[in-house]
């Protein structure tokens, strides 16, 4: 497993670290039941602060993806599995948007917003 983040990016590391980590429970490379790095161990290979990794593991434990255990560290969830079933349908979608000219951000935003979720607005 290797955590990504780019420097010149606009959006906060904890949340590239969490997306890195996303998308490789995504792509099968970290599987349910897999430990996360140490966040010592990624904070001091990113040169970053290991409090931005916690942040982001919590981030990835408040969307079910990830359980936090005192001596166990990081562990993927069996909820993360999802994500692996969703992979297919979601780089159809991309392409779709790709080919519908739309902007990932844009793309990205249509997905959180409630009211195509079923919510309120």
């Amino acid at each position: 497993m290797l955590i990504r983040i780019d420097g010149e990016s606009p959006r906060p590391i904890f949340e590239q670290v969490a997306s890195s980590v996303r998308a490789d429970i995504a792509a099968g490379v970290v599987r349910v039941g897999d430990r996360l790095p140490p966040a010592r161990d990624v904070a001091d290979a990113l040169d970053i602060n290991v409090h931005t990794v916690l942040h982001a593991y919590r981030l990835l434990r408040d969307e079910g993806l990830v359980d936090l255990r005192r001596g166990r560290g990081a562990v993927v969830s069996p909820a993360a599995a999802a994500l692996g079933e969703l992979r297919d349908d979601i780089r159809s979608l991309i392409a779709r948007a790709e080919t519908l000219g739309v902007p990932a951000p844009a793309l990205a935003a249509l997905i959180e917003d409630p009211a195509l979720r079923g919510g309120e607005r």
